[in-house]
Parts: structure tokens; C-alpha cells; sequence
């Protein structure tokens, strides 16, 4: 992962493209007996998903992976058990995969670095500055919000496009942005905008995202990129920050 000193080289604009993500309804898995099971099983797949990739690119002799790309893959392998732990945990106890419990805190990079490697090596790009990468952050919840924001992504964008992961400190607090090369549709508006889930899987990650940010007082924004994209912003406040500006920022490419 390439950390910087700061917010430099070529930029591209965001164009912001509100209104804001509204906060998600507190109460939806109180009412809805079946949404918890839901939220569940949306949440197991990804660690489930990325160990079966990660162990069988271990196990595949025809990869000449060197002990360095061996320990990698391992770290994250074992980063991904940790995750499903935290959350057979949680559903054993009977708190969901959502309840604002202690969450210990880890570096930025640490938790990007999980989540880059959901997307192939050659539509990657990641761009972290050194402060940003080194900021503490709660590790399982800011795992879940990045990792749902990266598999969105990887979803609704062109099937060929790139993934951007960009982090960066700056007066509003730490910066997280993922992009895609898709473009912004009413679906994805509405899913940012409605209290509630959709039906089935329809908007359930992003209403994810939103439950956990609230738990740290996070904010999620939607921007326009040009000449054509779209980014979804996590804001998370930082002791000494200032106030969250409602105006978009320059992101280096």
C-alpha cells in the first residue's frame, strides 16, 4: 500500500452530490425479526469469501508466491478468521453484527489493506497518506464500513473498472473514499436516503454502513466524479478536527 505525506500529484475533483446519507433507523432490527438474520448472513459472506480466496491461492503450487507474498496472504487470511470470530461472537451472545460494543482500536493501514485485497491486483488503486494510514480507528466496525463500501463497488461498477480506496486527514477529520467508474443512479440515492433496508438484498450494505458509522459519529456522503464516477465518502471525527464542511474536496488519482 503506497502511504504519502500528504495530499499531492495529479487531482481529480468531487463533485458532491447530496443530500447527505441520512442516519439509519435504530429500531429496524427491533421490528424486524427477520432483518437481523439478514444482516447476518450479508456480513458473513465477505470473510467467508475472502478466506476461501486467500487459502486456495496458499494451497495452488502453480503461483510462484515468494515468503513475503506468502506472509501477506497469511496475515490477511488471519485477519479475515478474526473478523468472523468477532462476529460468531456477537451472534452467540445474541448482540448482532451491529450492537455498539468496545471495539479495540487499530491503524487506518491496516484495515485498508484487508479490504484492497477483495479487488484484483490490476484494478486497484490506493492512494493513503501517511498521517491517515496511521490513525487509530475502531477495527472491526471501520473494517465492516470499508469492506461493505469496497464489495459495493465491485458490484455496481463497470466489470472492468478500477477501485479506488483514498484516505487523508484534513479539517473535517478522516477522509475514507472508495470509487468505482460506474455512475450515480436513483437506487443508489435512495438507498442512502431511506431509514430502512430494502427488501431482500437491495441497499442492506449501505444501511450497514450507516448503522456502524453512527456508532462513532461518522458521517457517509455521496460525490459525482468527473469526468465520470462515483465515490462514497465516510468522514470520521478526529480529536482536533474542525466542523465537516458540506463542499466536496480534491482527491489525489
Amino acid at each position: 500500500m503506497r502511504a504519502r505525506h500528504g495530499w499531492r500529484g495529479p487531482l481529480r475533483v468531487l463533485r458532491w452530490a447530496g443530500p447527505e446519507a441520512g442516519p439509519a433507523d435504530p429500531g429496524a432490527l427491533d421490528t424486524d425479526p427477520e432483518l437481523l438474520l439478514r444482516v447476518l448472513c450479508h456480513e458473513f459472506r465477505t470473510p467467508v469469501s475472502a478466506l476461501t480466496s486467500l487459502t486456495r491461492a496458499l494451497a495452488d503450487d502453480r503461483l510462484a508466491l515468494t515468503g513475503d507474498d506468502r506472509r501477506a496472504v497469511t496475515a490477511l487470511a488471519h485477519e479475515q478468521a478474526i473478523h468472523l470470530q468477532g462476529l460468531l461472537r456477537d451472534a452467540a451472545a445474541g448482540t448482532g453484527a451491529l450492537a455498539p460494543t468496545a471495539d479495540p482500536a487499530a491503524p487506518l493501514a491496516q484495515i485498508l489493506r484487508g479490504a484492497a485485497s477483495l479487488v484484483p491486483p490490476g484494478r486497484r488503486l490506493i492512494d493513503v497518506t501517511r498521517r491517515a494510514g496511521g490513525c487509530p480507528v475502531p477495527r472491526r466496525r471501520t473494517r465492516q464500513v470499508v469492506t461493505n463500501l469496497v464489495e459495493n463497488a465491485l458490484r455496481h461498477g463497470p466489470a472492468a473498472g478500477r477501485i479506488g480506496i483514498h484516505a487523508g486527514l484534513g479539517p473535517r477529520g478522516l477522509s475514507i473514499v472508495v470509487t468505482d467508474e460506474g455512475r450515480i443512479d436513483p437506487s443508489l440515492v435512495e438507498a442512502l436516503s431511506r431509514p430502512g433496508p430494502g427488501a431482500g438484498a437491495s441497499g442492506l450494505g449501505l444501511w450497514i454502513v450507516r448503522r456502524l458509522l453512527a456508532a462513532d459519529g461518522g458521517r457517509l456522503r455521496l460525490h459525482r466524479l468527473r469526468p465520470r464516477g462515483v465515490a462514497l465518502e465516510v468522514v470520521l471525527p478526529v480529536p482536533g478536527a474542525g466542523r465537516p464542511s458540506p463542499r466536496g474536496h480534491r482527491l489525489a488519482r
